[in-house]
């Protein structure tokens, strides 16, 4: 599985250029980067969220996503988010997003908290907010492929 706790966000370009196999003179292109400049990018840890942008656009990826997986799992539970309805008071004038998207990385890690008996199903629904339709369609549908890393 990934290491979504620890993002090095040039390192998932890096391998998702070399998955594409783009010709670095379109990359430079682009991006508006040297060569250089672009293998520097390859070695940065985060990056601007303009230039995330661009790369997602041409690499047809949601680099974005890696964060927004990162929170799902690591980010405490506050008091203000226990419940998926907001109250009308705390409204926010940001876009609300109507559902969460879980990547397979997301689903093999829930499976394996289950797995490995760190946490009960109970405690996965409540702690990320799954619902219970949910995690049971990922049980049925992954039955024993966390356990023999066919995920």
């Amino acid at each position: 599985m990934e290491d979504l706790k620890n993002i090095h966000i040039g390192d998932f370009i890096r391998r998702r250029v070399i998955e594409s196999n783009l010709d670095m003179d379109r990359i430079v292109g682009f991006m508006r980067a040297t060569e250089e400049e672009i293998r520097e990018m390859f070695t940065c840890s985060s990056l601007s969220s303009d230039i995330l942008l661009r790369w997602s656009k041409l690499l047809r990826y949601d680099f974005f996503r890696l964060y927004s997986q990162h929170i799902m799992l690591y980010a405490p539970a506050s008091r203000d988010m226990t419940s998926e309805k907001t109250p009308k008071d705390t409204l926010t004038s940001l876009p609300v997003f109507r559902k969460n998207i879980y990547t397979p990385e997301i689903i093999q890690f829930i499976l394996e908290l289950i797995g490995t008996g760190k946490k009960t199903k109970q405690d996965v629904m409540a702690d990320y907010k799954i619902p219970k339709t949910t995690l049971y369609k990922w049980l049925t549908k992954y039955n024993g492929q966390v356990r023999a890393g066919k995920q």
